[in-house]
């Protein structure tokens, strides 16, 4: 018959914890959880201004495409820009939203560029202080072959 081995007891020690291991910890904490925080806050306002960046790209198609059909109408291209979306950017709002067309002459086969422009304002005040500057311009251009006019 086998014998059981002998249990091994280990000595266990109770370490003091000193109050000045206590205050390292949360300063530690403090500093880790300041730079964390500021990562998440600059993440957060990346992800708003690409979605923005994306309701002006789309806006931009929407107008290319009304503008290949109808490129000497560029007071309804301009419409069609800024009526495609109201949120996360009012497009209506002229003072921030600037609507640009390539030049003339605007003939069958050639291309239409449209050209939108928003200065996106960064919604944390600290990450405007980190980079100097608190918005951040955005600009989409989307070009589209024109399908009418015949050119003389």
């Amino acid at each position: 018959m086998l014998r059981p081995e002998p249990i091994m007891k280990e000595k266990v020690t109770h370490k003091q914890i000193d109050r000045k291991e206590k205050g390292q910890s949360l300063v530690e904490l403090a500093l880790t959880l300041l730079i964390i925080l500021t990562l998440l806050a600059g993440a957060v306002d990346f992800g708003m201004a690409f979605f923005s960046y994306v309701a002006l790209r789309d806006a931009a198609q929407e107008g290319a495409l009304y503008g290949s059909l109808y490129p000497t109408d560029t007071n309804g291209i301009s419409n069609r820009v800024r009526q495609s979306s109201s949120a996360p950017v009012n497009l209506s709002d002229i003072s921030k939203v600037t609507v640009s067309l390539s030049p003339p002459p605007y003939c069958r086969n050639e291309p239409i560029t449209v050209t939108v422009r928003y200065d996106y304002q960064l919604s944390m005040p600290f990450i405007g202080a980190i980079l100097g500057v608190n918005t951040i311009q955005l600009s989409a251009a989307v070009t589209d072959t024109i399908l009418n006019p015949k050119c003389p």
